[in-house]
């Protein structure tokens, strides 16, 4: 009796629609399409805290190991991990990582190529995809995935070796900022009325009236009196650009005024706030991270950075089949027969004054319990 069948005999999932294929019309989450692909680059362009969230959880994901199964390998696996290249970017499988969990966050999906040498048996290095040209769907078998290239034709061209391809997408392949660029227009509509009311009123600008007596003759001559008014006054005003002060001394009934001085600016902090809490829970990442002090108690500080630890490790358990597939693909490379394993490097959001308080008070304590067994000893 076989315990298990050819991938050809597999039953077809029930939850696949039945047509003439009994996998026909299985797909894998949307593929992005270029013009979501520019909207979410621009988005990350114009709001400054969306690019710095992301950036800080590429950033808090932590470093990892890879640990091979056979100590003797380990030193290979090492040196390959280090220094192996990634396209035109760097080195490192921590680099690679770093740009496929960037598109990951930013696209909703990501996917690399583990590039063979000439010969075939060497890796010669790693290359991060372009997501909105590569297009998934699935083969003869729903676990099965078909990848194609679209060129700058939009015509899409199936990828010959698709077991070099590593992929990965969050849930639904929905980017993390899916639903912000709506608030995210409201924002930046408001911080551009606030930067056009400054140069209405932030930038000072003065009226200056000059009312000539009918009684006088300053009424007969006051358009020569008004332009030498408005001559001196220009050159006093001009003269304050390089660093001298000039009073402005005339005779008459002359009025000088700030033109809108009366005028408030709208108090635009509830609005602001309220669409930066939207993108800051969209975003899963406490707000003291991006300088933004609305936490009020150390408590809530503290259970935020709970939330985000649970978030840094959801996207570690996405990111580790990727990277075991990396190791593996290098030991079967080199004819090795042992598998790898990742080691993250723990997280830990503490402040650096918290860790030295405590280390302070630990080592106080060990002092004092070596004091007491000093002295029982004695």
């Amino acid at each position: 009796m076989k315990l298990f069948k050819r991938k050809s005999d597999r039953a077809a999932p029930l939850l696949v629609p039945s047509q003439h294929s009994p996998f026909t019309g299985f797909e894998l989450p949307d593929t992005v399409e270029p013009f979501e692909k520019e909207l979410f680059d621009r988005l990350r362009y114009t709001v400054p805290v969306i690019d710095a969230a992301i950036m800080k959880i590429i950033r808090l994901t932590g470093g990892f190991r890879l640990v091979c199964s056979d100590e003797k390998y380990q030193s290979e696996l090492d040196n390959f991990c280090e220094n192996v290249p990634v396209g035109i970017k760097g080195k490192s499988v921590g680099t690679f990582v770093d740009c496929f969990l960037d598109s990951m966050l930013t696209y909703g999906s990501a996917a690399g190529e583990i590039v063979p040498d000439i010969e075939g048996g060497n890796i010669a290095g790693l290359w991060n995809g372009d997501i909105s040209r590569i297009c998934i769907s699935s083969g003869k078998d729903p676990f099965e995935r078909k990848y194609a290239v679209r060129d700058n034709d939009g015509i899409l061209h199936n990828v010959i070796h698709p077991e070099r391809i590593v992929y990965a997408s969050l849930i639904g392949g929905n980017s993390l900022l899916r639903g912000l660029p709506a608030l995210s227009s409201i924002l930046m509509r408001i911080y551009q009325c606030i930067g056009q009311n400054f140069d209405r009123a932030g930038n000072v600008r003065y009226a200056v009236t000059y009312r000539p007596e009918k009684d006088t003759g300053d009424f007969a001559h006051s358009r020569e009196r008004a332009i030498q008014i408005a001559k001196e006054w220009s050159d006093g005003m001009n003269s304050a650009k390089y660093g001298q002060v000039k009073d402005f001394v005339a005779v008459g009934d002359i009025d000088i005024k700030v033109i809108g001085a009366e005028n408030q600016l709208f108090d635009t902090n509830v609005p602001v706030r309220q669409l930066l809490e939207q993108i800051v829970a969209k975003l899963s990442i406490p707000p003291f991270l991006l300088g933004l002090s609305w936490s009020t108690t150390e408590r809530m500080s503290s259970q935020q950075a709970d939330i985000l630890t649970s978030e840094l490790e959801y996207y570690r358990r996405l990111l580790n089949p990727v990277i075991c597939e990396i190791g593996n693909s290098f030991l079967c490379s080199q004819g090795y027969d042992a598998v790898c394993s990742v080691e993250w490097v723990n997280i830990n959001l503490q402040d650096e004054s918290a860790l030295a308080d405590a280390r302070l008070k630990n080592a106080q304590a060990r002092e004092i319990e070596m004091r007491l067994n000093n002295n029982n000893n004695n």
